[in-house]
């Protein structure tokens, strides 16, 4: 799900720490223009990460109610192939949430 206009943590991080090195050098040569532009790239590298981070979580909690929900089913109907695969899913999304947490 790395589609350009959706938010990227890599690509949030790369931009944050763009604007860090933008920021220190205008405060090294003094450059009032490259503080503001780096501390503005700065900060939106922060809200792509915590967008990627976000959309993630959301992403992990589906996983896990519809991993639940099958799994109960499963249960219900007797098939252990389907709770097999939806315990899996289930797990998929407890990790998912926990690296986005």
């Amino acid at each position: 799900m790395s589609s350009s206009n959706q938010p990227s943590k890599a690509r949030g991080q790369a931009k944050s720490l763009e604007g860090t090195v933008t920021e220190t050098v205008g405060n090294v040569v003094g450059s009032k223009n490259w503080q503001t532009s780096g501390k503005k790239t700065h900060a939106e590298g922060e809200a792509e990460t915590k967008a990627a981070e976000t959309q993630g979580y959301v992403e992990g909690t589906i996983d896990r109610v519809t991993g639940k929900i099958d799994n109960v089913v499963g249960a219900v109907t007797g098939d252990t192939t389907k709770q097999t695969k939806a315990a899996a899913r289930e797990e998929k999304g407890k990790l998912q949430q926990d690296l986005n947490a």
